[in-house]
């Protein structure tokens, strides 16, 4: 789950533990405060906003659908929840979302609840819990209020605001699978559209695209990273590698701003 304290200067990092000692996570950092979450959480995140990059939503969307997950799901790719729900955003399978197998594809259960909210009436214009309930229906739809802080640091680093804003740690194993970057870059593709190539062990970015693109999607790729055997993601200046994570991205003179290279 999301381990966060609520204090006057926004969220704040659980107990200030050193994230060192705590094996594996991930942390998201903006101006509001700072959130720790579990590596798949993160995963889903940068799914999250790749969907609405590739659906060219505004950014108020994306804080709604994360605290709309939050409140729902604690971000996690449940395969249960309240009667049929199941997946991200706890979407019911007997009201015409889909099938319990789709809804539990990050990629499709995010369409899906994107292109609920675009049909809300100027839905960017209102309340994050209003705007978040008259999609789901739920039982008490103001709970998805208390998420919005989150959500907008989420919304901060995942959709690419804020360069090497986003950051997972965790050891890599000595048998680790090899580094797939051509199914990663399949899934990126289905995920954030398909203006985006491979280049031999680069993910070549859209010409002219904006430096928040590139961070999103290397922020994709670095959340992603276990999943495709990755153990290091270059871009804009900035080096991760999941040993280090904990400290960060840290300068890296060879990582080009046109491309995320996977190593």
């Amino acid at each position: 789950m999301v381990v966060l304290v609520i204090g006057l200067g926004g969220y704040q990092l659980f107990s200030k533990i050193d994230k060192a000692l705590m094996g594996e996570g991930c942390s998201a950092t903006a101006e509001g405060g700072e959130i720790q979450l579990e590596v798949p959480q993160a995963a889903n995140a940068a799914t999250i906003a790749g969907v609405a990059h590739r659906e060219k939503l505004p950014r108020r969307a994306l804080v709604i659908a994360y605290a709309t997950a939050e409140q729902e799901s604690h971000i996690e790719n449940l395969a249960y929840g309240d009667r049929d729900s199941v997946g991200i955003f706890q979407q019911r399978p007997s009201q015409g979302w889909g099938t319990p197998e789709q809804l539990q594809d990050p990629v499709y259960a995010a369409t899906r609840f994107f292109a609920a909210l675009v049909k809300v009436e100027d839905y960017t214009e209102r309340e994050v819990h209003d705007a978040a309930q008259r999609v789901q229906r739920s039982f008490d739809g103001s709970l998805y209020a208390q998420h919005e802080t989150m959500a907008e640091i989420l919304t901060t680093g995942f959709a690419g605001e804020s360069p090497a804003a986003i950051t997972c740690w965790y050891p890599v194993k000595a048998d680790a699978a090899a580094p797939r970057p051509a199914e990663a870059v399949k899934e990126l593709r289905r995920t954030f559209g398909d203006r985006f190539a491979l280049e031999g062990q680069a993910i070549g970015l859209p010409e002219k695209a904006s430096k928040a693109t590139g961070w999103s999607v290397a922020t994709w790729a670095m959340a992603h990273a276990r999943t495709y055997g990755f153990t290091r993601v270059r871009h804009g200046g900035y080096s991760w590698t999941p040993e280090e994570g904990e400290d960060g991205w840290v300068k890296d003179a060879s990582a080009p701003a046109d491309r995320v290279l996977l190593d």
